[in-house]
């Protein structure tokens, strides 16, 4: 679980990533939660993008691509959430 001053952190260093990921109409997939595991495992801090034709709500898309990857949610923006799960790497100390 992060702390308040974590969670600050990390959105600090997120707001100058770019989405790597796009969840539309379909919902969430497997291939999809297997491609956003190994983009955490690489780099540990990653934006989603909900796009407006998707119909189920952020929150509920933000707590389970959190429960299917093993990561925490940072933020949720409008249609963007931001997620962390830690790697060995460690590439941000926190």
């Amino acid at each position: 679980m992060l702390t308040g001053k974590q969670k600050r952190f990390l959105r600090n260093e997120a707001n100058d990533l770019n989405a790597i990921f796009q969840i539309g109409k379909a919902g969430i997939t497997d291939s999809q939660v297997n491609s956003i595991i190994d983009a955490l495992d690489a780099h540990e801090l990653i934006k989603i993008k909900l796009l407006k034709n998707c119909s189920d709500d952020i929150h509920h898309i933000a707590l389970e691509l959190s429960q299917r990857t093993g990561s925490e949610i940072v933020q949720i923006i409008g249609h963007v959430v931001v997620l962390y799960k830690a790697s060995e790497k460690e590439l941000y100390h926190i």
